[in-house]
């Protein structure tokens, strides 16, 4: 008998193993039933949605099925209408459609969903037929203005009009025979009594930034595409000049007219919510509260609104400082003890959020900012958080008074011990048609509105002065 050679035995014993093993691999490859890859699947898609947005609700993201961003655009309102959170990019992923007939113009080179803000462009899947028109009220002045954009709109462009029962209803408006005819073609609604969020194609504002935040209350889901003219006292967020509004008006019909997003905050008051007190206070273990105390579900939603500027919270009429705990995905940040906070979008970084000493924020900048309201502390800075984050605000216990609140400066209420304010970024932004494109009429509104970094120019040296300075 021939003995082989150790070395031998060991490289034939290896090619054996290795054919062996990929013959098992070929075999077990092929015999795979396919439920099972189904079920693997089925498991990595359940493991998704806590991970990205650390929700129960379920959200698939596009890229997660190798969707482009024209399909995303087509499927996003089935798609996305239950949560759009994604903790792993710059916060929620914004819906693009916008009423009825309008939607963004799908970039299929836009990375993660967050598109390049010059690319962000406005075209209509429809013609636009229903018009939503808003008069700033008790101001004479815009009474020709509104006139006229009516009669355009009506007799040339042929499209429904809405307006607000109110507005029409107003008595130099009444009494103006030559505008009858138009006036009663109007559609008229009223504001908590009718829903008009699925009859709008566009709106158009004729007043100042008051404007555009009632437009935006008016909507509390889809919000369809906004052009606001600039005819009131500030008009940081109006854009556009009355004087040639024929022009623009045709501009934003044919479509490709550049908007910005500006983001809103989803507001709950819920009642009924967990309160730290002092017998909490030994079990904190930095700042975090056990999974038994805070329990985001609990609760009854007393209100839940879409706010575009900012949620304040202050002492009200009382003299004592305000006291309240503010919490960030569940932890327990800081104390505000001062007249209160602001908690702003960065198109109300502009607004009570600047007066009270904030940073001024692109409203393309997917964030949301805490900005204390004369803090007795001398350490206390307004701070700038992710936009997917989830804020809440409720009364210390140990607070000597309660507090309120309002939303963009409506619906101000009192808010006692068990009642929480719940805020994070909404999925359902404003989506704003810019005059130019969204940096220039920032800058510009910066420049006009508020007079930012104006200052008397430095001269420049005389050339005897730099003879001088360059002997010495």
């Amino acid at each position: 008998m021939e003995k082989k050679h150790p070395s031998k035995e060991l490289e034939e014993g290896a090619n054996c193993s290795a054919s062996v093993r990929s013959h098992r691999q070929r075999e077990r490859h092929g015999k795979l039933p396919r439920r099972r890859k189904e079920e693997k699947r089925s498991l990595r898609k359940a493991e998704c949605p806590e991970q990205l947005s650390g929700q129960s609700e379920q959200c698939w993201l596009p890229e997660q099925h190798g969707s482009t961003a024209e399909e995303t655009a087509e499927s996003s309102p089935k798609r996305w209408d239950g949560c759009r959170r994604g903790h792993f990019l710059h916060g929620p992923y914004p819906a693009t459609h916008f009423g009825p007939k309008a939607c963004i113009l799908p970039n299929p080179t836009s990375v993660m969903h967050i598109q390049d803000p010059a690319s962000q462009r406005l075209t209509w899947n429809k013609p636009p037929l229903n018009v939503l028109v808003i008069r700033k009220i008790r101001d004479e002045g815009l009474l020709e203005p509104f006139k006229e954009l009516c009669r355009f709109l009506v007799e040339e462009k042929h499209l429904m009009v809405y307006v607000e029962k109110k507005v029409v209803e107003d008595a130099a408006l009444m009494k103006d025979e030559s505008f009858s005819a138009i006036r009663n073609q109007l559609c008229t609604f009223r504001e908590g009594y009718d829903d008009i969020s699925d009859c709008v194609d566009l709106i158009i504002c004729l007043g100042g930034d008051g404007t555009l935040l009632y437009a935006s209350s008016l909507f509390q889901g889809s919000v369809p595409p906004v052009m606001a003219f600039h005819l009131g006292s500030l008009g940081f967020l109006t854009p556009f000049k009355f004087e040639s509004f024929k022009t623009e008006v045709d501009k934003v019909f044919e479509g490709n007219a550049a908007i910005i997003l500006r983001s809103r905050l989803k507001v709950k008051v819920v009642k009924g919510t967990f309160q730290r007190s002092e017998q909490h206070l030994g079990i904190e273990e930095n700042g975090i509260m056990p999974h038994n105390h805070v329990n985001n579900e609990a609760g009854k939603i007393t209100l839940q609104l879409q706010v575009l500027n900012e949620v304040v919270v202050d002492r009200g009429p009382s003299s004592y400082l305000s006291n309240v705990d503010l919490y960030l995905n569940g932890r327990l940040i800081t104390s505000v003890q001062g007249d209160g906070v602001i908690v702003s979008t960065p198109t109300g970084s502009t607004a009570y959020a600047a007066a009270a000493g904030a940073s001024m924020i692109h409203p393309n900048v997917p964030a949301i900012m805490v900005t204390p309201i004369c803090p007795h502390s001398l350490s206390f800075r307004p701070i700038v958080v992710p936009a997917g984050v989830e804020l809440m605000i409720t009364l210390s216990p140990d607070a000597r008074n309660t507090a309120w609140v309002s939303f963009d400066g409506r619906k101000r209420q009192e808010i006692q011990h068990g009642v929480s304010i719940k805020i994070t970024t909404s999925c359902y932004p404003v989506p704003s048609i810019c005059c130019r494109d969204l940096v220039y009429d920032w800058f510009e509104s910066l420049a006009q509105c508020l007079h930012w970094n104006v200052r008397k120019k430095q001269t420049r040296l005389t050339d005897a002065s730099d003879s001088s300075d360059t002997e010495n």
